[in-house]
This record gives C-alpha cells, structure tokens and sequence, in this order.
C-alpha cells in the first residue's frame, strides 16, 4: 500500500510529540525581531545556497516583505537561534532589512535538528546528497530506525535507502551530484556498480557524452551482461578443466610426468605432456610404444 504523503500535514504530523510539546508553545507572528539578534542554526544540514536564487528571493521581499515568518527559539540576552527559514533570513540580510516575522518557540536540540531537517527535506530545498547526509543525521542522533524515518518524512522505506546509499559513492561523484551534473536517477544506476573505479568511470561517461538516465541504465545493463557473459565462460572453463584433473592424475602414474589438459569453453584443447629434456622426452615416447605393442 502506498505510502501517504508526508506533505501538507505539518510538523506535527511530521515528528512525533511535536505538536503538543513544541506547536502549543509558539506565539504569534513577531515583525519585530532584529535580524541582527538571530543566530545560526547549528543543525542546518544546507551548506550551500544557490546565490541567484537567493538574490530573486531577496528582490520578492523588498517589493512584499518575508510573507512567511521564520521560526527560532529563545537563546538567552534578547538572542535567537534559528530553527528553519535560513534562506528567507538570508534573503532578507541582502534586501537590507533590519527586522523579520518570526514564530518563537521552545524546542530542545533534539527537536531543533528534527524541525530543521525535516523543514529543509519536506521543502525539497536541498540536493540529493544533502537529503541523504540529513536522513543519516536524523538516524544516527536522533536514534531512528530506516522504517521510522520513512513514517516521519512521508517517504517510500525504499526511497529512504536510496538516499542513504548515495553516501557510499565516491566523494568524486557526490561532489557532481551536489553541483547538479547528476540527477538522481543517474546516482541510482551508479548506485548499482560495486567497484568504485567502474563507478568513476561510467561517471565521467554520463557527463562527457551528456547522457540521460536511460542512456546511462542501459549502459550498465551492457556492463553487467558482459560481466556475466564473461563470469560464465570462466566458469564453464573451470567445471571442464576439473572433469578432466583426475584423468591427469592417472596420466601422470603411467607417463611418471606431469599432464595437463588445455580445454576452452567449447570441449576443444590440448593434451600436453611437460619433460624437461631430450632424454626425458624419449622415456615419454617409449611409454607410448609399449602402450601400443
């Protein structure tokens, strides 16, 4: 059954106890919080923001002001710790204003880093990897289970592990998927390669030949029929080369020398007898005569 949305239904429906121990606490809008008073959120899982989104942000405020407030809660000496909204903080620094709306609320850090990655993840406002570091942080320091987070962010358990796998790619391909030279439907055919050099690789492919994900899924689908094509004749190779090692056991009783039989995959191949001289290759050919006499 399909898992239901997780979007639209507030931060309530998002993280567990929230809504009563967090949302009843928040008062109303204030328009008169300095911008100079609010602090960085330290949970903040975003570590780069696009600048030009940024500046048309920041144009829209100055002609209507931040229509939606920012959340923060109190940090002691008329301080304020940002909970989510950075980019809208951001946006407002450049747009010269002074003072933002803001909903204060009480929030342990725990709850700080939920509401912050949660806010971020449900607003798709970050890259893929990022997505993927946020849902790490959110098991790890906030003691989650794969299945629980999916029951959090409103996601498929699957997509949440294909997120999560994005972390075992080599930094050199992370990097490209942070600056949008991948999509996350070429991270997930790489995803699917085990070897890391063959991961760079068919990397530097999708970006010089401009692949789509299609191009690049039937790509590794070539990749992996080969492989198996190959694994097979090894295999085959091996099973006739052993059905034939105990036949040159007893060729090696009768000739006193070491036999060996070179099969390929189609049953073709060589008997061949090793002698390490002249004399030795007689004593060979003698056995031989008295075997036919």
């Amino acid at each position: 059954m399909p898992k239901k949305s997780a979007l639209g239904r507030g931060l309530g429906a998002l993280i567990e106890g929230v809504e009563k121990e967090v949302l009843e606490k928040k008062v109303e809008a204030n328009s008169d919080i300095s911008v100079d008073s609010i602090e960085a959120n330290p949970f903040q899982p975003r570590s780069t923001f696009d600048e030009q989104a940024l500046e048309e942000l920041a144009m829209s405020i100055r002609k209507l002001g931040v229509v939606q407030p920012l959340t923060v809660r109190e940090n002691g000496s008329g301080k304020y710790q940002l909970i989510a909204g950075e980019r809208r903080l951001r946006a407002a620094r450049l747009a010269g204003l002074t003072h933002v709306p803001a909903f204060i609320r009480t929030a342990d850090d725990q709850a700080m880093l939920e509401l912050a990655l949660v806010e971020n993840i449900q607003r798709e406002d970050l890259d893929a990897v990022e997505v993927a570091i946020s849902f790490q942080r959110l098991i790890e320091e906030c003691k989650l289970t794969q299945e629980q987070l999916s029951d959090r962010v409103g996601k498929q358990r699957s997509t949440v592990a294909n997120y999560l796998r994005l972390l075992r790619l080599p930094a050199e391909i992370q990097l490209g998927i942070r600056k949008k030279q991948l999509m996350m439907g070429h991270a997930r055919t790489l995803i699917n390669i085990e070897d890391p050099k063959k991961q760079i690789n068919l990397y530097y492919q999708i970006i010089d030949g401009e692949l789509s994900v299609r191009q690049a899924e039937e790509l590794v689908r070539h990749m992996q029929t080969d492989k198996t094509k190959d694994q097979d004749k090894i295999e085959k190779k091996k099973r006739i080369n052993d059905d034939f090692s105990q036949l040159s056991d007893h060729l090696h009783q009768i000739f006193s020398t070491k036999v060996n039989f070179r099969i390929n995959e189609n049953g073709k191949g060589k008997i061949v007898f090793q002698f390490d001289n002249q004399e030795e290759m007689e004593r060979i050919l003698g056995v031989f005569d008295r075997l036919n006499s």
